[in-house]
């Protein structure tokens, strides 16, 4: 029996919204560090000079030399780099601190730089195909192996997963019947979802094709127009004449 009706998932995403957390785009500041990083398309990781320098750049934030970042360098770096309130960075600082000591390691650090890449990039879809296991693992705020719409909704600044999409998320891959996800129903959300973003990718290329051939059309038929078009130089001869 289902333990959750559509009355009851509506309600979580308003719980979920009284955080005051609106899922407006975020952005990296033009300029700061994080802007001049590359993230591959495919795999949504950073080459390793990239990684190289991402390193060297924690180092510099480290200034206690605890190989750590406190919530308050935290703040600092995140509120220089992205347009990010403060609410939220909070909200992701307690996300990264899996072991509730309150700072974070490089590789937490390392998996937030790529989640602000695919965001800013719109890999979202890709990234939480390539990375699903660690995705859920933040997801899963509680540690009882299940996400439900409100984590999601929380989140909803890093990973863009509209509302519809969500109703949509719970409404067909939610096999066990109770407004929750395991690992492996998230698992195949995220192929069905990476199979729409292919889909679209696809649709906007074979779009591109076709406005780059009604370009060459429309080339070859001004320059048509032009051939035979007549001497101007020569009528207006034969009309002095």
């Amino acid at each position: 029996m289902r333990i959750s009706s559509e009355a009851e998932f509506s309600l979580r995403l308003q719980a979920a919204r009284a955080f005051g957390l609106k899922s407006a785009r975020m952005k990296l500041k033009e300029g700061s560090f994080l802007w001049y990083l590359y993230l591959d398309k495919l795999y949504c990781l950073l080459s390793v000079r990239n990684v190289k320098a991402l390193v060297d750049y924690f180092h510099l934030l480290d200034v206690h030399r605890k190989n750590t970042l406190n919530d308050v360098l935290f703040y600092h770096f995140l509120h220089h780099v992205t347009t990010l309130t403060r609410r939220q960075i909070n909200i992701v600082f307690n996300m990264l601190d899996w072991s509730a000591m309150g700072e974070i390691g490089f590789d937490q650090f390392y998996m937030l730089v790529c989640i602000l890449l695919a965001r800013e990039n719109q890999l979202e879809e890709q990234f939480i195909f390539r990375h699903s296991r660690p995705v859920f693992e933040l997801l899963d705020l509680d540690g009882e192996l299940k996400i439900g719409a409100d984590n999601f909704h929380m989140y909803n600044f890093l990973f863009n997963i509209k509302r519809q999409e969500l109703r949509e998320l719970y409404h067909d891959f939610d096999i066990t019947g109770d407004r929750l996800l395991n690992y492996k129903e998230f698992k195949l959300f995220t192929m069905f979802s990476m199979d729409k973003y292919q889909e679209r990718q696809k649709a906007e290329k074979e779009k591109e094709k076709d406005k780059d051939k009604d370009k060459v059309l429309l080339k070859k038929k001004r320059s048509h127009q032009v051939n035979m078009s007549p001497n101007t130089s020569f009528w207006n001869k034969w009309i002095r004449k």
